[in-house]
């Protein structure tokens, strides 16, 4: 501002000289202001919902009624807060209501005339109505008239302009200086309306009044040029014109504004364990060609142990057979990768569109698997190709099939080699050794965990030409936030990215620079950089997502123990591991499930709601569950022993058990 005073002082001082020219584009100054209004601007209308409501509400309405004419705030003003304060101005708030006779009388004068029964709607209690009545009409204070067809109620202050503006005639007793002619009774009668009511319309003001409609619009023109109402859009879904008091605009303006204030305010962490299931499509029974599809798209990359894969991951998000998945696999779609060991016969996959692969794939970093065997299917591949497995078996120079296969299965965990279809797999989480009486296998017997044709995944990364760190670092950025709407910090490090949240931070800015995420402090306590979807952060501020929902405790729908911390327990110690499952109550962690059942952990929730969820986990498990202890305590005797017992759970020697049938399922308060 000083330097800018300089300027426009010498300009009067003639010390710098004006000229109008015309260029063929702006100048470089000229230049560096349109970019930061476009940068600041052309996405302002991505922003989420409460944020653009919140800003339109704090422009100046008189300004904006100048530029843009009559204002239409019908978007912007919660019409909650709408009837809260029209409750309160016709006091039919409980906090407002007449609870002695001064009050009534004092509501009276406030309101205008009432009739008995609208009176005691505003008295508390409303039999108490009659006797302050009784008591004001004794002392003179209010007289019964006849207005609209009906006895009304109105003190005596009233009596002047109801008899000049609607022709009342006053009771005989009234004192004559109580009478004297109104300065204007049709402007005091319709004020009043419009001070205590919210947005009306003209019909609505002269039904109440009893007034022609010409007279009240008349009226309401004079009282808008006094600026003592204001006409507009107010109340969602109407589309006559309507007016109301500027005052009480006023205080409709504030309280919408607190609300959606309020709103944009960072969400609980339960609000992010509601939003992310139903992001992600949990509960989902579509059976559309292209869902799978979509699943996988949102999921590519995300390690899943496979023993979940199939079993709770796909089919919580759509109605799944595995013929769709391989499906999707025999038409080169989709592929799969392995991304390490897990104890038992167990393994995390990762599944890919294809034609993403090569940006989204990551090395597993770790040592590869070494031996004979090994060397020899490797050399087989890369000169050969996709080949089946006797191919290898003759590759490997008299090495037995169990040998091959083991080597084949370490190759394909440590992320060097895949199949074709998904059915090895399978066979590979059910493989069972033969009986050490039984017949050998047959020399030409294919074992099922070794069916389909194997190939190199070093083949299906190589693309012409090679993949740049930026664009890498761009599609990795792309799918986290498809996969989470929101990614903050701990989200990136519990996908385990290369280079973390720093790497992928000047992705995350860039594409925020040209609007398509927003950055934020959407959820409280992760940290300030968090980048979100603009449809998300509606999304993440939603409600209505509630219940429980019951997870896998490795499926990345569940933000425990990844996005967010495990809560404080003092006995139990939950982790991501493959076969546990959490019950979320409402977003919040209401119990952590080992594996099997047996073990669980509540946490602070309500104990029917935790059991509707053991239930539902009952269902997923084949009908029967035993629960032995809960928070370290034997089950029966639990802070859940009454609700299990409730739910159909039956004593046993094991704990309480589930046998299936039709349980008696509880209230869900959560929901």
């Amino acid at each position: 501002m000083p330097a800018l005073t300089e300027v426009l002082g010498d300009i009067a001082a003639r010390r710098i000289r004006v000229r109008q020219v015309e260029l063929a584009g702006p100048s470089p100054f000229a230049s560096s202001l349109m970019f930061d209004f476009v940068a600041s601007f052309m996405y302002e209308y991505d922003a989420p919902v409460a944020e653009r409501r919140a800003a339109a509400l704090t422009l100046d309405r008189r300004l904006l009624g100048e530029l843009l004419g009559d204002p239409d705030l019908r978007d912007l003003l919660d019409p909650a807060v709408i009837e809260q304060v029209e409750l309160e101005l016709q006091l039919l708030d409980p906090e407002r209501m007449a609870r002695t006779t001064d009050a009534v009388h004092d509501a009276l004068r406030h309101l205008g005339p009432l009739t008995l029964a609208q009176l005691m709607a505003r008295t508390h209690p409303p039999d108490a109505a009659d006797s302050h009545v009784a008591a004001l009409l004794a002392e003179r204070r209010i007289a019964e008239i006849g207005l609209l067809g009906s006895p009304h109620l109105a003190a005596v202050e009233d009596m002047a302009r109801l008899r000049d503006g609607l022709g009342a005639a006053p009771p005989p007793w009234i004192p004559p200086a109580l009478l004297e002619p109104a300065a204007d009774p049709l402007g005091d009668l319709v004020g009043r309306y419009a001070r205590t009511h919210g947005p009306f319309t003209v019909a609505e003001a002269a039904a109440a009044l009893g007034m022609p409609a010409a007279v009240v619009a008349e009226v309401l023109d004079r009282l808008d040029g006094e600026g003592r109402v204001t006409s507009g859009g107010y109340r969602s879904g109407s589309q006559t014109p309507e007016w109301v008091d500027v005052e009480v605009l006023r205080r409709i303006r504030r309280r919408s504004l607190a609300s959606l204030r309020a709103q944009v305010e960072a969400v609980e962490i339960a609000a992010l364990g509601r939003f992310l299931p139903a992001w992600q499509g949990i509960g989902s029974t579509s059976s559309a060609p292209g869902r799978l599809h979509e699943v996988v798209h949102q999921l590519q990359g995300a390690p899943i142990a496979a023993a979940i894969l199939e079993t709770e991951v796909l089919p919580r998000r759509l109605a799944y057979s595995p013929a769709m998945l391989d499906a999707l696999l025999a038409s080169g779609e989709v592929v799969w990768m392995g991304r390490g060991t897990l104890a038992g016969s167990d393994g995390r996959v990762a599944l890919y569109l294809r034609s993403h692969a090569p940006l989204l794939h990551v090395p597993l970093g770790t040592e590869p698997p070494v031996g004979d065997i090994h060397d020899a299917i490797r050399r087989h591949l890369t000169a050969r190709g996709a080949s089946f497995f006797f191919d290898l078996v003759a590759a490997a120079l008299g090495a037995t099939h169990d040998e091959v296969l083991e080597a084949l299965w370490d190759l394909v965990w440590s992320g060097e080699v895949t199949n074709d279809t998904f059915a090895p797999v399978r066979a590979y989480l059910h493989k069972r050794r033969p009986p050490r009486s039984g017949r050998p296998r047959p020399a030409m017997s294919m074992p099922p965990a070794a069916s389909g044709r194997w190939y190199l995944v070093a083949e299906m990364l190589a693309t012409p030409v090679p993949v740049t760190a930026e664009e890498r670092a761009r599609a990795v950025a792309e799918v986290l936030l498809d996969r989470h709407g929101v990614v903050t910090r701990d989200t990136v490090l519990g996908e385990g990215v290369p280079g973390g949240f720093s790497g992928l931070y000047p992705v995350f800015s860039a594409l925020e620079d040209v609007g398509r995420v927003r950055r934020g402090y959407f959820i409280e306590g992760r940290g300030g950089s968090q980048f979100a979807l603009p449809g998300a952060v509606d999304r993440l501020r939603r409600t209505d997502d509630r219940g429980v929902v019951v997870l896998a405790a490795t499926d990345p729908a569940n933000v425990y123990g990844a996005t967010v911390p495990w809560p404080e327990h003092p006995t139990a110690r939950p982790a991501r591991r493959s076969g546990a499952s959490v019950v979320l109550t409402d977003g919040a962690l209401g119990a952590f499930v080992e594996r099997g059942g047996r073990v669980v952990s509540v946490f602070d929730a309500d104990p029917d709601t935790v059991v509707n969820g053991l239930v539902e986990l009952a269902g997923r498990l084949g009908g029967r569950l035993t629960v032995a202890t809960v928070n370290g305590a034997p089950a029966a005797g639990s802070i859940l022993g009454h609700a299990l017992l409730g739910a159909g759970f039956v004593p046993g020697y094991r704990g309480l058990s589930f046998l299936g049938g039709s349980p008696v399922r509880r209230p869900n308060r959560a929901g």
